[in-house]
């Protein structure tokens, strides 16, 4: 017998996109669940085998300048083996970014998820340049390949003061096309991620771009005012940045 729609937990459900009251039909789940349960793991596997439209990135980016580098992970599947290539360049590849200095390195990676870079990379990178108007910005760099970490050695090429890291999540079962953001002062090979601000779930149920640039273009200046970044930076950000949920200081999902 299949539990109704409306039943006890229909108001729980209008307040989460977790599963929860799902009902039975004998001894396994009624059609409609089973069907957007398979759904929502197909769109996260097309997420994670998926590659970014760099040609529509790049223009989205417009007027910034666009720098492309990949990383020591030449191809999807060496890159789902081998996390560690994702956290080096590839060979040549920091010769094609200028040697600043600059303020502010912007990096956009790939990671784990193509549909989040696809959907919220431009607007988040924009978003946030605007509100650091101030400071010296180096030419966005768009990375293939990319862990979380190989914004180290791109921000230290770039001799950026803080590199910024929007990278593609793990993708899940609730949201595939979810953009993290990971902030290093200072950023060199080798930086731990307690080293790092992380402000996640940036997607059109979690965290708005706008207001994660809020965020983020907060943690920079903070950064700079105290020479560093990770578990040492708390975050105190003005209360009407705060528009829905994200995490701090925590270690990178890709």
């Amino acid at each position: 017998m299949t539990v109704p729609v409306d039943d006890g937990f229909a108001a729980l459900r209008r307040m989460t996109r977790a599963r929860i009251g799902l009902g039975r039909a004998g001894d396994a789940l009624p059609n409609a669940p089973l069907l957007a349960f398979q759904m929502a793991h197909a769109k996260a596997r097309d997420a994670v085998h998926g590659a970014v439209d760099l040609d529509r990135l790049t223009a989205d980016l417009a007027p910034h300048p666009v720098i492309r580098v990949e990383s020591a992970a030449l191809d999807r599947a060496t890159y789902l083996r081998r996390p560690d290539l994702g956290r080096r360049l590839a060979a040549g590849a920091a010769e094609r970014l200028p040697a600043g200095p600059f303020d502010v390195a912007v990096v956009i990676g790939d990671g784990l998820s193509a549909a989040a870079v696809d959907a919220h990379g431009a607007t988040t990178a924009l978003a946030l340049i605007a509100r650091l108007g101030d400071l010296t910005i180096a030419p966005i760099v768009v990375a293939s390949g990319a862990r979380v970490a190989l914004g180290d050695p791109i921000g230290a090429a770039l001799g950026a003061e803080v590199v910024v890291m929007l990278i593609g999540e793990r993708p899940g079962l609730s949201a595939a096309d979810s953009l993290g953001a990971y902030l290093t002062f200072q950023p060199v090979p080798g930086r731990r991620d307690s080293e790092r601000n992380c402000v996640s779930n940036i997607h059109g149920h979690g965290l708005s771009p706008a207001a994660a640039a809020d965020k983020l273009a907060w943690l920079v200046r903070e950064a700079r005012r105290l020479g560093l970044s990770g578990v040492e930076l708390k975050e105190d950000s003005p209360s009407e940045a705060l528009t829905a949920p994200s995490a701090t200081a925590l270690p990178g999902g890709a």
